[in-house]
């Protein structure tokens, strides 16, 4: 088709709507059956989880006495070697610092990883929460459904005779029998006179 181009040639839109017969055209299509080939980064590969998990353990270290007693005997040590050492043996002369860019370089590490480790407890607590929230709607579920079926026994038995019912009809019997037999006691001694004879 010639259209609005130049002659002889097609227009772009049917160049792009022409499919290229062989194994171009299936080198070109996505196959969605099969996996995307990773694609190749300038940057280094690395296990997220790993590094969370090592992020959390060094915030917990950094949360103990022990860091705190460790951190004290280093600044301590390293006053004490740069006061009292010989001056040619001195790495970090009196305004100390080199002792500063290096606590400075270690709050900055520390305070990332302890946000990280946070971060990933906040997401812990809400999988838990979440977890916690499921299980109490299932078990006021399951609490409304024994009350409805505890009612609907309750209403079942109302009509059901009680051990209690029984035990007073069958004390009402009893006097009534009683209430019949009291004339009986006067024929009884004729009828064993009968019998003897």
């Amino acid at each position: 088709m010639v259209s609005g181009g130049e002659p002889g040639h097609p227009e772009r839109g049917e160049a792009r709507d022409r499919v290229p017969s062989g194994a171009s055209a299936a080198s070109r299509r996505v196959r969605l059956d099969l996996p995307r080939a990773p694609r190749r980064t300038l940057l280094p590969d690395y296990d997220p989880e790993a590094f969370g998990r090592l992020s959390e353990k060094i915030a917990r270290f950094l949360g103990t006495g022990r860091f705190l007693v460790w951190m004290t005997l280093t600044i301590i040590a390293w006053v004490l070697w740069n006061i009292g050492a010989p001056a040619e043996l001195r790495f970090d002369e009196y305004p100390f610092i080199f002792l500063t860019l290096v606590l400075s370089l270690q709050a900055s590490y520390a305070a990332p990883l302890i946000l990280l480790a946070q971060n990933r407890q906040d997401d812990r607590d809400r999988v838990n929460l979440e977890q916690d929230r499921k299980q109490n709607e299932r078990s006021i579920a399951d609490t409304e459904y024994l009350t409805r079926e505890i009612a609907a026994l309750r209403m079942g038995l109302g009509e059901v005779a009680t051990r209690d019912w029984i035990r007073s009809e069958l004390e009402d019997l009893v006097r009534e029998l009683e209430e019949r037999r009291a004339p009986l006691p006067r024929e009884r001694p004729a009828r064993r006179d009968e019998g003897d004879r």
